[in-house]
């Protein structure tokens, strides 16, 4: 499952909130609202917030391969 979480982070320690970024980066609230539930959103749109915020894939997702308790 991918997670957003360090997305959350880099955001604090770069001072920007999520409204911030979707105006930055251009996509709809509703992408954002995905991110939000760490659901899936395309690759396009992850490519654009790690050039906006001048970092790395791995500072905006994180992969966790633990099973899911449903």
């Amino acid at each position: 499952m991918i997670s957003y979480k360090p997305l959350w982070k880099t955001l604090i320690e770069k001072g920007i909130n999520k409204t911030e970024l979707r105006n930055m980066v251009g996509f709809s609230s509703g992408t954002l609202a995905r991110m939000g539930k760490d659901q899936y959103i395309e690759m396009k749109h992850i490519d654009k917030i790690c050039q906006v915020l001048n970092c790395k894939i791995s500072d905006v997702i994180e992969v966790d391969s633990s099973p899911k308790i449903e």
